[in-house]
């Protein structure tokens, strides 16, 4: 029995991406080649006046109101020439709006820059734009298309989570970018899958639990245990001592651990492991690591795997997600995959997929369980 719910709606949400794709294919059809090239070309010319403006918390200074660009200058402490100039190549991009001459006032984009808005896109303008994420795209792509190597690692001396490991500040701009990754995915993770299904969620990686107390918002009868990184979840529980408790905090647990080796154990059939945005950050070797520790946890319980992830098409990769893989080779090892490769990860893990869910966001739940008995799980690659 299928676990999809909203059908018609997740179905008018993959019409509704074809139509924006096919949106955004027309300036390519009608651009002559080299003017195309050029805005390519000059494409970080945008956001890196986005990043700026992010950095200046103009949109925050701006508030609710418009203001004429001396008294924001004066607010944000920079000089108003540059800040007009500045203002007027974002409001051309539809981020801002200039209400009057020599006058801006947020627009409909640019709200998304306040700290205040409850779905912010600050800190992953921030976070994209940081000297940790924009100088291996600047200065060690090439070396890094010749070698095979992470860029990352390349500029750095270290892999992406040892970096941030040994840099708090920049751990802490990428966890909070990370939290509101659901501004983009949205919450049809929790309302596009029948959890109701179950009775816990075992969120692996799950960071602070933010995907997990979604879940159980919209299911009481739910319980969720959210594992991550000691460190990640002792900042977790320490924050939460100086927090209210909200409606879901009574229904969840957390664990540390490292699950290249060990998850916790499923205890019945209505547990459900939930790996989210996970995978796509490891190697195939070590997301196999993590499968068969996932594998051992299921047990003779019966329970099931559901991996939140992108999907790649076989070819005809749209813009974002072709964009979201190159952004893993850039930072890990790991990468976007496709079905077909999704399906022989989970072989040699022991895993079978059972459905694929489809969602209104660019990622898919692909629901997984234990290969048969008698079926033998293909070696995993060798680290």
């Amino acid at each position: 029995m299928t676990l999809q719910k909203n059908k018609g709606a997740v179905r008018r949400f993959a019409r509704l991406l074809k139509f924006a794709a096919w949106l955004q294919a027309l300036p390519r059809r009608t651009t002559p080649a080299p003017f195309q090239l050029l805005q390519i070309g000059s494409a970080f010319w945008q956001s890196r006046a986005l990043y700026v403006a992010a950095r200046l918390d103009l949109a925050g200074a701006l508030g609710d109101v418009a203001l004429p660009v001396d008294t924001l200058a004066a607010r944000c402490a920079v000089a108003a020439d540059p800040l007009q100039r500045l203002l007027n190549l974002l409001a051309a991009l539809g981020v801002f709006e200039q209400s009057a001459p020599g006058h801006f006032r947020n627009s409909a984009v640019s709200h998304f820059l306040r700290e205040d808005h409850p779905q912010s896109m600050r800190a992953m303008v921030l976070m994209h734009n940081s000297p940790e994420m924009s100088l291996p795209w600047l200065e060690s792509l090439e070396q890094g298309m010749r070698t095979g190597q992470p860029p990352f690692a390349l500029q750095f001396g270290q892999e992406l989570f040892d970096y941030m490991d040994t840099h708090p500040d920049f751990d802490r701009l990428f966890s909070k970018a990370m939290d509101s990754v659901e501004a983009l995915a949205g919450d049809s993770f929790a309302t596009d899958f029948d959890w109701g299904r179950f009775r816990r969620v075992i969120d692996v990686g799950g960071s602070a639990g933010s995907k997990a107390r979604a879940i159980l918002r919209r299911h009481p009868g739910l319980s969720a245990l959210v594992q991550d990184r000691p460190a990640i979840i002792d900042k977790v529980l320490k924050t939460q001592q100086n927090t209210a408790q909200n409606q879901t905090s009574e229904r969840m647990s957390f664990v540390g651990g490292d699950a290249l080796s060990e998850v916790p154990a499923a205890e019945s059939a209505a547990d459900v492991y939930l790996l989210s945005a996970l995978l796509h950050g490891f190697d195939d070797a070590h997301c196999e690591r993590i499968l068969h520790a996932v594998r051992r946890g299921i047990g003779s319980t019966g329970a099931t795997l559901v991996i939140l992830e992108v999907v790649m098409p076989e070819s005809g990769a749209d813009l974002n997600t072709a964009s979201f893989d190159m952004q893993m080779f850039i930072g890990t090892r790991g990468r976007e995959r496709t079905l077909a490769q999704w399906q022989a990860l989970l072989a040699r893990s022991g895993l079978a997929l059972q459905e694929q869910v489809h969602l209104q966001s660019f990622a898919k739940m692909l629901v997984c369980a234990p290969l048969p008995q008698g079926v033998a799980a293909i070696s995993p690659t060798v680290l």
